[in-house]
């Protein structure tokens, strides 16, 4: 990947991180509830990570076979979380978008955890 495009990829992900962690503390009542109920159940209610993933992916035009690429491109050397659940589909491009969406909600959630650490600890 090019300088260019890691430093793209970094400010999308930096986006994501701080509008998700904004609403999943707005929708939570507080930082607390909202890391405790992101580390139980990140797809339950108040939280909904992968609604939010596939939100921001079309908001910033990355719904799409190339948009993927992109992703995975930028996360090449992280692993796949379940590998099995992305082959119901035999269409390469979805195949492709489903893991780009869910190896970028892997790494959302652990940055918005990290986020909402730090706020925690320093009192943001």
């Amino acid at each position: 990947m090019e300088a260019h495009e890691q430093q793209y990829f970094n400010v999308l992900l930096s986006m994501a991180v701080e509008r998700f962690s904004e609403r999943i503390v707005q929708r939570n009542e507080g930082v607390e509830h909202a890391l405790e109920r992101l580390r139980t159940n990140p797809q339950g209610e108040g939280v909904w990570l992968d609604e939010f993933v596939s939100a921001f992916f079309r908001e910033a035009l990355l719904d799409n076979p190339a948009g993927a690429c992109f992703i995975l491109q930028a996360l090449a050397n992280r692993k796949v979380m379940d590998p099995a659940s992305l082959f119901a589909s035999a269409i390469v491009g979805d195949v492709l978008q489903k893991m780009a969406a869910q190896t970028f909600a892997v790494l959302l959630r652990q940055k918005t955890e990290e986020v909402l650490e730090q706020t925690l600890a320093f009192g943001g």
